[in-house]
């Protein structure tokens, strides 16, 4: 980490080196045989990663060049017709944006919502969803308060009443526990530059069998050009089943690199994978919470694992403490929830962050927060160490 700082914030994330050797790789074509190959395995490791491939269940993957918001565009566009009607769950900033994307295509959006920090109960969801819905939409982990979404127990109520479950998981795939085949859930969507492991630039979207049935029976164009699954469907197919396509240049280097980062997911293993995000989240906020801190998660079961969003203690500057954290070579990220920005900031530790990211990061904070003028009641590097050992033999 010598000579630049350490990025902890919710993405973009530290990249591993073989990814970002992977990036600089001499630009091949996009149909050169090498190419074809790297974008086939691709496709293939992304349903994996997704855990969209069952014996009777099989998602189709699409990597298009774009962000996280290209990735809510494809969902959205791909599968709302003006009129229809859908469910939106409100944790936080990304849930009102996935509501204003299906507005623009014409849905009549409905909200089950719960104030900052908070989540809607799956009763009151299942309430809702009994006047009919074509969509149910939620965010996996919503960035902007770092709470995590019950995602199974919506597949369940999704499909008991017929609803397309839509997950925005950009700040969750490859970090959060997901099984689309196992739970039933329609569409999911990443980013490159989030738990996934890539420098920004792609978009993730991974298809289930009920949202392509509901693609291929629209009744209506699709309402944006770019993002219309009629151009890119046969290009996936084609470059899946080793053959060359083109509708549009795909991100040639970026392919690459994500084709690296989900050899290294697939290799860590995903349910070890999704161990490790665990011990990291419960760690960092045991050390927070040492160092007193609260969350703005308010409930320990609401708080994610790729991300802290701890509330700042009273009478300490919010902007002076990131500055502090900023010259001590650790780079953290304000608060974005308009409601409560101002109250807290946020950690990324997600992707292939480390234990020794982590105690970077907690020894900033501490110090940070000693020369803002809050002592902190107890060590957090200690508590993060603590709850780590204690996570690990557990």
């Amino acid at each position: 980490m010598k000579n630049r700082k350490l990025l902890m914030i919710p993405g973009p994330i530290e990249f591993d080196p073989e990814v970002l050797a992977a990036m600089s790789a001499p630009t091949t074509s996009h149909v050169a045989p090498n190419f074809i190959e790297i974008f086939g395995q691709a496709l293939e490791k992304t349903r994996q990663v997704f855990l969209a491939d069952g014996p009777d269940w099989k998602g189709q993957p699409f990597i298009l060049a774009g962000t996280g918001t290209l990735a809510m565009d494809t969902a959205a566009a791909n599968l709302v017709e003006p009129g229809d009607k859908a469910l939106q769950v409100v944790t936080g900033y990304f849930s009102d944006r996935f509501q204003a994307i299906m507005e623009r295509y014409g849905a009549q959006v409905d909200r089950v919502e719960a104030a900052p920090g908070d989540r809607p109960a799956l009763d009151d969801v299942e309430n809702r969803l009994k006047d009919g819905y074509k969509i149910l939409a939620v965010t996996h982990v919503d960035t902007s308060t770092g709470v995590i979404n019950d995602i199974r127990g919506l597949a369940h109520l999704s499909q008991k009443y017929g609803a397309l479950l839509v997950v925005d998981g950009v700040c969750a795939v490859a970090g959060e526990e997901l099984r689309m085949a196992e739970w039933g859930v329609d569409l999911a969507f990443t980013a490159s530059q989030k738990a996934v492991g890539v420098p920004p630039g792609l978009a993730l979207v991974v298809a289930g069998p009920r949202a392509m049935a509901a693609f291929h029976s629209r009744k209506t164009p699709v309402l944006n050009y770019y993002a219309d699954w009629t151009n890119w469907l046969p290009v996936m197919q084609a470059y899946e089943a080793r053959k060359a396509s083109y509708f549009a240049t795909p991100a040639v280097n970026l392919v690459n690199a994500l084709n690296v980062s989900l050899n290294q997911i697939l290799a860590e293993g995903m349910d070890a994978r999704f161990a490790r995000h665990l011990r990291t989240g419960r760690a960092c906020r045991a050390a927070l919470a040492a160092m007193g801190l609260g969350q703005v998660p308010l409930k320990p079961e609401y708080a994610a694992s790729t991300l802290s969003a701890p509330r700042y203690p009273a009478g300490v500057d919010g902007p002076g403490l990131l500055a502090e954290t900023g010259k001590q070579g650790v780079i953290l990220a304000g608060g974005l929830h308009p409601a409560i920005r101002a109250e807290y900031f946020r950690i990324g530790h997600m992707g292939a962050c480390t234990q020794g990211d982590l105690l970077a990061t907690i020894g900033a904070v501490e110090n940070a927060l000693v020369k803002c003028g809050h002592i902190p009641p107890a060590s957090g590097l200690e508590a993060f160490l603590k709850a780590w050992q204690s996570d690990v033999h557990s």
